[in-house]
């Protein structure tokens, strides 16, 4: 076993015996150990009671935190004519057609979103195997398949969020970074969790939300009081 530096040992002492913390509590516990040289992702991690392998319990969504992700993100957008240049104007970093498809075919993808006209998605479907593992494919649930391309752009670089249940029914996604102030960083983890809590699929039987947790980039995760990050 590999032997754990001075400021990993520190950060993991500072979260022993804590659990089931409130929000805020969590949120300092975080920004006090994260100690490495770089702005750390602020991450959450729900575990639900669903089992996505059946339809009527698959939770996907989007939400917009209300103080960003700290993050910038690359948005790719399928159109051509005016709407391929409203996407420009709106702030879209790479934007095109069939040029798009075979730039992507060729392995090349420097984007974290992909936005799609819905007249794009017969050229857009052949990249089915290479997008959805990356969860970039474009879909109209989330809002990434419209013909508003420029409030699809301005919110994906808003600090929009989608999320995706994964087969062991957890749900992972960045709500900040350890440089937002504390109460910005606990608004933006009750806006995640509430927009999962709204996404509830039908076919969900018993507890919906079991565990919440956060952690930072490097640092050791710790779990919040259910009621305190619901709100409840």
């Amino acid at each position: 076993m590999a032997k754990l530096g001075k400021r990993t040992t520190a950060a993991r002492g500072a979260f022993t015996g804590k659990t089931n913390l409130t929000v805020e509590d969590a949120v300092n516990l975080i920004k006090g150990a994260a100690s490495a040289k770089f702005d750390e992702t602020v991450e959450i991690a729900m575990n639900l009671g669903v089992d996505p392998r059946h339809a009527d319990q698959m939770v996907r969504g989007v939400v917009t935190l209300p103080n960003g992700t700290g993050k910038t993100v690359r948005v790719a957008v399928f159109a051509r004519g005016p709407k391929a240049d409203e996407a420009k104007a709106a702030g879209a970093d790479i934007v095109g057609a069939e040029d798009l498809m075979e730039t992507i075919q060729s392995g090349k993808i420097e984007f974290d979103r992909c936005i799609a006209t819905p007249d794009m998605m017969p050229v857009v479907g052949r990249l089915g195997k290479i997008l959805g593992p990356r969860n970039l494919m474009p879909n109209p649930k989330v809002g990434t398949v419209t013909m508003d391309v420029k409030a699809a752009v301005e919110a994906a670089k808003g600090g929009e969020v989608q999320f995706k249940v994964e087969k062991a029914g957890v749900i992972h996604a960045g709500v900040g970074k350890v440089s937002f102030d504390e109460t910005k960083l606990a608004e933006n983890v009750r806006a995640f969790v509430d927009a999962v809590s709204k996404a509830r699929p039908s076919g969900a039987k018993g507890a919906y939300v079991k565990k919440v947790s956060l952690s930072s980039t490097m640092g050791p995760g710790v779990s919040l009081d259910l009621a305190s990050a619901t709100g409840n």
